[in-house]
């Protein structure tokens, strides 16, 4: 209360950039992941003259075309809310983090740029200079992707600046501050959740479609080959994870005391699985004796920090965090699983694809990869506070003061809303399209335009015959 009192701007600005944030990391994943997937299905219609693959190769680069267009919108929203809502970050820090952010524009642009020149290029390019042109599109997709997670990457490893005695900040180093000693963990994290939404989320469109009967070679290749870019990416992710929850016992025990519901600060600490933080008390959840000292430090006997070592004025909102982060775990896990059903029946001479019970696991899937990545994100800024760059400014001193953040936020909710309606809508249209052609769209895809399908009015009689 008394935060609200002294930043009444705290609150809604807080709502606004977890919403705009939210809403944009689901469709930035596309922009990492989806031209790879693109140029493996583009690339087998090429050299196996697979009609069927550059029939998906067009369709997903039209989705393509569509989601970047709504990330140019939302992202922009998001560059202008950093300096809005933060100006006591940006103010003071913007000399410090301002490279990243204009090399991500640099990217943005190469991205928009060749994106253009893919979407134009069927029929009028080359095939395999078309398919190269791929390329570009995916490597500024993934550059920009670094080096905004650089930023968010300082804010929970400040680094590259000095502040003087009167707290200015001085000799600035913007490189140093790029490549701090959080980001190469962090953004290989996203790296990999990115490909985990992309594939998972597009195999569950294919296989919500076999569950409807379609179970044609089109259906079946959209579904495996997103599918299995998900799965290494779900395989190496465990991996990842741990190594950068690692880096938190000395970059940030606080946030690790609370995922991990550490109440005291202890060696051969318990991993808690469930549970909550009630009156200072772990409760309700199952405990592991020793895996949680293994996990954090590496050893049986590593020390664990508790959450009774956090100072008071620093504490954080513990359920909110431990709960997200068994969250992203537990789907991350099971999205493991239903990876390995498939893969494992495969090897085995199986076809999972054949079987109702595996394609529903699929779409589960598909709907669990998005909330996990939105589960991470919320652990990993919530796990923050109250700091938004740790140790060095706290998120009320931040805060803007304007009295008008309750009516930005209603209008972002609203803006965001119409550009969701709008591009399910799209997607809709596009999908009742395709279907409605049943790949004539690309008869020729390196010949002659699209052509509408044939009328099936009768037609006139020549000479009136």
């Amino acid at each position: 209360s008394q935060l609200a009192a002294d930043a009444p701007g705290l609150l809604p600005a807080r709502y606004q950039m977890a919403f705009s944030l939210g809403w944009h990391i689901v469709i930035a994943a596309f922009g990492v992941a989806f031209p790879a997937i693109i140029w493996v299905v583009h690339r087998r219609g090429i050299r196996h003259d697979d009609a069927d693959a550059l029939i998906l190769a067009k369709r997903w680069s039209k989705v393509a075309g569509l989601l970047f267009a709504l990330g140019a919108v939302s992202g922009t929203i998001l560059s202008f809310e950093m300096g809005l809502l933060w100006p006591g970050l940006m103010g003071a820090y913007g000399d410090v983090i301002g490279l990243p952010f204009a090399l991500e524009g640099v990217s943005f642009f190469l991205e928009a740029i060749f994106l253009g020149i893919y979407l134009y290029g069927w029929g009028r390019l080359p095939p395999r200079v078309h398919l190269w042109t791929l390329v570009p599109i995916a490597i500024a997709g993934v550059a920009g992707s670094f080096f905004i997670l650089s930023v968010n990457g300082w804010m929970n490893a400040p680094s590259g600046f000095t502040l003087d005695g009167s707290g200015d900040v001085v000799d600035v180093d913007p490189l140093a501050a790029m490549f701090n000693e959080a980001v190469w963990m962090q953004w290989l994290h996203m790296f990999l959740a990115a490909y985990m939404v992309v594939g998972f989320l597009v195999a569950a469109v294919y296989a919500a479609g076999m569950l409807r009967g379609r179970r044609d070679h089109l259906h079946r290749l959209g579904f495996v080959v997103p599918f299995a870019f998900a799965s290494v990416a779900a395989v190496a992710q465990p991996f990842v994870g741990h190594l950068t929850g690692m880096r938190l016992q000395d970059g940030q025990p606080s946030k690790l005391a609370a995922m991990e519901l550490a109440v005291e600060t202890e060696d051969r600490a318990p991993l808690v699985i469930g549970g909550l933080l009630v009156d200072g008390e772990a409760r309700y959840g199952i405990e592991i004796p020793v895996v949680g000292s293994i996990l954090a430090g590496g050893s049986p006997n590593a020390e664990l920090t508790g959450l009774d070592d956090v100072e008071e004025a620093d504490e954080l909102p513990v359920n909110v965090v431990h709960t997200s982060f068994q969250l992203m775990v537990g789907l991350g896990f099971l999205m493991i699983g239903i990876a390995a059903w498939y893969w494992i029946g495969r090897r085995r001479g199986g076809d999972p694809l054949g079987g109702r019970w595996f394609l529903r696991a699929a779409v589960v899937a598909g709907i669990a990869a998005p909330v996990a990545l939105q589960a991470g994100w919320v652990t990993t800024e919530v796990g923050r506070q109250p700091w938004i760059a740790y140790r060095v400014l706290r998120v009320d001193e931040s805060v803007t003061d304007a009295s008008w953040i309750w009516l930005s936020l209603t209008v972002i909710v609203v803006v965001y809303a119409s550009m969701t309606v709008i591009a399910v809508g799209l997607l809709r249209a596009m999908a009742s399209r395709w279907r409605r052609y049943g790949g004539a769209e690309l008869r020729a895809p390196y010949g002659p335009p699209e052509e509408a399908p044939p009328s099936e009015e009768p037609a006139p009689v020549a000479g009136g015959q």
